[in-house]
């Protein structure tokens, strides 16, 4: 494969915003979703999120439409949910998600707003450009 250097910042949102992710899904959901990452030859800088919604930074190889890596993401992890970890409700995503490019001299910053979510809830110090899951 030709060099790539390519950096994303994703987010998408549990189906109607319901608050899904529980303390006791996050971690492993956090895990499948890096994993599937790699499995489609993507590195995966960060994952963060709330109970609602998810980021993901990520640096998706050239190879794959955005669309399709987002979409197996998605479906790959929803399953994972589902069947592996087996809530008390069916686990699903938004159909609609963000993505914007950034360049790597950003990736420190942009890694550590994914990972900080919760504080940046709590102290509406959101970024709104990271935060849209539909086009405006």
């Amino acid at each position: 494969m030709s060099y790539w250097r390519l950096f994303y910042h994703f987010i998408w949102s549990t189906k109607s915003r319901e608050p899904m992710i529980a303390q006791h899904i996050k971690q492993p959901l956090y895990n499948a979703i890096a994993a599937k990452v790699i499995d489609l030859d993507g590195i995966a800088h960060a994952v963060g999120g709330t109970a609602d919604h998810i980021h993901l930074v990520a640096s998706v190889p050239p190879k794959i439409a955005l669309s399709t890596f987002i979409g197996q993401v998605k479906g790959n992890t929803s399953h994972f949910v589902n069947h592996e970890i087996r809530p008390e409700y069916k686990f699903a995503w938004q159909a609609e998600y963000g993505v914007v490019s950034f360049g790597e001299r950003h990736l420190g910053w942009v890694v550590r707003y994914a990972h900080n979510q919760a504080q940046h809830h709590e102290q509406d110090t959101t970024i709104e450009r990271l935060e849209h899951t539909l086009g405006s």
